[in-house]
């Protein structure tokens, strides 16, 4: 056990930003490709064949998902580290973990609850709220897999706050693993428990489509497993106890409802397009569910692991009265986002039938079409989440949430329009997204700029100009190795075509890294740097 313990701490020592970006992004990819494998299995087992039932599993998750989000989610984290990094920075380790304790037994309770009430009115929450364009069998089955997967908010609660406490004390390992062992949970469910549970000779389980939800289910209490591992080392005091009077608590609790009622309005807006989505052709939610999930790839690898692993420094810098550092490293962290994400989103177009091709054999023209309406929201909801956290530095929760909350509503108002009213099918809502992406950053910027003065300074101003003019570069280059290597008839495995998928990026990504040299952005350095070093090492 010694040894064990002594293992799981080695690996799961403090680590610097760049070195947790690092690992965020890498298992971010990695969990990517195990969520690609199992859309790749979802649609060759249900996107022909079975729409309605594959509508339907996508359906089922909106509320254990809406309520996850607007009870715990990144509300949660943003809300919870500044104020742990608060004690410990001080020494009141005692408060620290009371602080966790109680985040821990209060989460718990509230999801435990809210799950028992989805698993109540799944039915009717399905037929008149989520899903009313179902027919009847897909109503009945959304409903079944609805109250197998209500388990999630329950069990996510847990992992999420035990996450929490390890990023806020810079450790990533065991939480950068725990979406790779959700994922891996879910492909048991397919490869295993579609095909029936046979136990001592009994046959406990028939398998079909329901047994892709209990293998969400245990995916769930493996991420819950994984995060729990994270904490050994730690000296983690858990007792089975709410701290009422514990002053961090109630402040978290002060500072979770605006930032929960953000993420939950936020989720408002997929709760809104799965209603109009099941109202269109069977498999069109299921083509729009892929297309956002394909999209999100690049944001989770780029915004989301960059901002996670700088945020906790942020914390830091605002705990430390140090103003100065705190906007000189946003402003690095910006930047840096903005010249990976510029790209990222240019090549994402340009080869969005091979990127569709990697789920589905044979690709999917309506899905493709999809990720392409979706394409500028890559940039901007990468961007987004380095704006909001620097407000959650700053533990205000509030004006991000007046801001989202109208955006939201000009996302469902534009979601309606567009496929109602102008009858542009589900291409309307990938529009109405990146439409949106776009106001709320700008707004960001606008806010942020105003509170931490020269912030968006003509420095930065300048090295966007020459981000953009190095990605159009990059764009054409794209464009003209698309032409070249076509996507043909026979193209249709995994095998056929990634490699030409990988020719077409490399040949892109080295346009825009000399393109960056020769525009002198010095984001550009350590990547050229580091791979001159393995090169020139490689030839000794």
């Amino acid at each position: 056990m010694g040894r064990v313990r002594s293992a799981v701490a080695r690996a799961n020592r403090r680590l610097s930003v760049q070195l947790a970006a690092s690992l965020l992004a890498g298992s971010t990819l990695l969990s990517l490709l195990f969520g690609f494998f199992r859309m790749r299995l979802l649609n060759a087992a249900y996107y022909d064949t079975y729409p309605t039932g594959y509508d339907a599993y996508l359906a089922a998750f909106t509320v254990p998902d809406f309520m996850f989000f607007i009870l715990v989610s990144g509300a949660l984290s943003v809300s919870f580290i500044p104020v742990f990094n608060q004690r410990l920075a001080t020494g009141n380790k005692k408060s620290a973990w009371e602080l966790s304790t109680s985040m821990i037994n209060f989460m718990a309770l509230i999801t435990l609850i809210a799950s028992i009430l989805i698993i109540i009115f799944a039915e009717p929450l399905v037929r008149y709220v989520i899903a009313p364009g179902l027919s009847e069998s897909g109503i009945a089955l959304a409903t079944s897999m609805m109250r197998v997967i209500a388990v999630n908010p329950f069990l996510f609660a847990i992992a999420t706050v035990i996450a929490s406490v390890q990023q806020a004390v810079g450790r990533f390992t065991f939480f950068a693993l725990a979406p790779i062992l959700y994922n891996v949970g879910i492909i048991i469910g397919i490869t295993v428990f579609t095909g029936g549970i046979n136990i001592f000779g009994v046959q406990v389980f028939d398998g079909g489509i329901m047994g892709v939800a209990l293998g969400v289910a245990l995916g769930s209490v493996l991420q819950l497993l994984v995060s729990t591992i994270g904490l050994i080392g730690l000296g983690f005091d858990y007792k089975f106890k709410i701290y009422w009077k514990n002053k961090g608590f109630r402040q978290v609790l002060r500072l979770l409802p605006p930032r929960s009622i953000d993420q939950g309005m936020d989720y408002i807006v997929g709760i809104v397009e799965t209603n109009l989505a099941s109202r269109m052709a069977a498999g069109t939610l299921a083509a729009y569910n892929q297309a956002t999930v394909l999209h999100m790839a690049p944001i989770n690898l780029v915004g989301v692991a960059i901002s996670t692993a700088a945020f906790p420094k942020m914390t830091e810098r605002i705990g430390q009265g140090r103003t100065d550092l705190f906007r000189k490293d946003l402003q690095n962290i910006i930047r840096i986002i903005v010249w990976i994400a510029m790209p990222v989103a240019a090549v994402t177009y340009f080869t969005r039938g091979y990127l569709v091709n990697f789920i589905k054999n044979g690709g999917d023209a309506l899905m493709a079409g999809l990720l392409g309406s979706l394409v500028i929201a890559i940039l901007f909801r990468s961007i987004y989440f380095i704006c909001a956290r620097s407000f959650y530095a700053q533990q205000d929760t509030r004006t991000p949430l007046y801001i989202s909350l109208f955006a939201i509503a000009l996302n469902i108002a534009l979601a309606v329009w567009f496929t109602m009213s102008l009858r542009m099918g589900a291409y309307g809502l990938g529009y109405a997204q990146s439409i949106v992406a776009v106001f709320e950053v700008i707004v960001l910027f606008v806010v942020m700029n105003h509170r931490i003065k020269n912030l968006i300074d003509t420095s930065v101003i300048r090295a966007f100009w020459r981000m953009a003019i190095a990605t159009i570069v990059t764009s054409v280059i794209c464009y003209v190795m698309v032409q070249l290597f076509q996507l043909q008839n026979l193209d249709n495995s995994f095998v056929a075509t990634f490699p030409k998928f990988v020719l077409i990026t490399l040949v892109s990504a080295s346009a825009y890294l000399a393109t960056s040299r020769l525009l002198d952005l010095r984001e550009a350095d350590p990547v050229i740097h580091k791979i001159e070093q393995v090169l020139f090492a490689r030839a000794r």
